[in-house]
């Protein structure tokens, strides 16, 4: 065969590898020094036109709805815990730590994934680091993942080792990281855990699972410890048909938001992230301590730096992409559909976990 043959068959395989990939998130490992976005985010609501209303506070967690205008029409999302307890998704184990696939069975119904959700089963536990908007009847579609569970690779007692059942809670701080990471994924979790060892003792570690940052979250320990932060901020958002996200300061510092094109959507979301928040806060919380709230203008001026953030990297799929931003200590992910000409569906702003100061 004529070398220039060879060469031509070489690159055309390369190519068509290429092209097979794209269904999985086109970002991986170090953000290139010169990045620039390629696609430009779709219609959203400013941060100028979001109404405020609290702040709602129960001890060291200060809570601020965010109220404004709905940008998207149609039929609501199945979220991914729902979609899975009606039988109408399956996240299915493929062997490889950093990647699983979903699938949508439902007729007419799209399933979101929210950016840090845990799966809980397979061979470990994973975290899904990005948005993702997942079709009717859609087959297997790659989805990106991170282990938060170190050691096991095999079947959990009764748990399915193929594929994950449940997707009760989520860990965005420790699914993010700079240089998308496992590595520093895995020094997350041992981070959350340690810091919640130390608050509850030994009861945060489950036996079946002593790494398992979902079997920690499950904890009778944890949910004792949480139930005050629920009870009083949970109910917020009732008789209030115009809240589409909300904000989240611990010790009175901007800690992280949430913003939907659905109020709908924030409304089926609103319970897991407020626990989400909880444990953050019961975390950091300091007995006796006086705690400040920032003004409605502090809460506004962050969300404002970060929306105009430097983009440091963007995970692309066909349906959708997501664009991340960082200001200072903020980072901000935004969920855009291709298929809605670019609708940024969700607004995530969160400070990711800081490097503890050597003792």
């Amino acid at each position: 065969m004529k070398r220039s043959t060879v060469v031509f068959c070489l690159a055309v395989i390369v190519t068509l590898g290429l092209v097979g990939a794209m269904d999985c998130w086109v970002y991986r490992g170090q953000v290139p020094k010169t990045f620039s976005t390629t696609l430009e985010r779709g219609a959203v609501v400013s941060v100028a036109d979001y109404r405020l209303s609290g702040p709602y506070t129960h001890d060291n967690l200060t809570v601020y709805l965010i109220h404004g205008q709905e940008t998207l029409n149609g039929k609501p999302f199945l979220t991914l815990q729902e979609a899975l307890d009606q039988h109408k998704a399956i996240v299915h184990e493929t062997g490889a730590v950093n990647q699983l696939s979903i699938e949508n069975l439902s007729k007419d119904e799209e399933v979101y994934v929210q950016s840090g959700d845990i799966v809980k089963g397979g061979k470990q536990d994973r975290t899904l680091p990005y948005d993702a908007i997942v079709e009717p009847q859609s087959g297997p579609v790659a989805i990106d993942s991170f282990c938060v569970e170190h050691g096991r690779w095999s079947a959990r007692g009764a748990e399915s080792s193929v594929n994950f059942s449940i997707s009760s809670n989520n860990a965005r701080e420790v699914a993010y990281t700079a240089k998308a990471s496992q590595a520093e994924v895995w020094r997350n979790v041992a981070r959350t855990q340690g810091k919640l060892g130390k608050k509850l003792g030994d009861a945060v570690k489950a036996e079946a699972s002593k790494t398992s940052l979902q079997l920690t979250l499950e904890s009778d320990a944890l949910h004792t410890a949480l139930a005050s932060y629920l009870q009083v901020l949970l109910p917020t958002p009732d008789g209030r048909d115009d809240v589409i996200g909300y904000i989240a300061v611990i010790n009175g510092q901007f800690h992280s938001g949430d913003v939907y094109a659905s109020r709908s959507l924030f409304g089926k979301l609103w319970p897991k992230l407020l626990e989400g928040s909880a444990v953050e806060a019961y975390i950091e919380a300091e007995a006796g301590r006086k705690i400040d709230p920032p003004t409605d203008d502090g809460v506004r001026a962050c969300l404002t730096e970060a929306v105009n953030g430097k983009a440091i990297n963007e995970a692309v799929t066909k349906r959708t992409y997501v664009q991340v931003r960082r200001a200072g200590k903020i980072v901000m992910l935004e969920l855009c559909d291709r298929s809605r000409e670019n609708l940024v569906l969700h607004r995530s702003f969160f400070v990711p976990p800081q490097d503890e100061p050597e003792q």
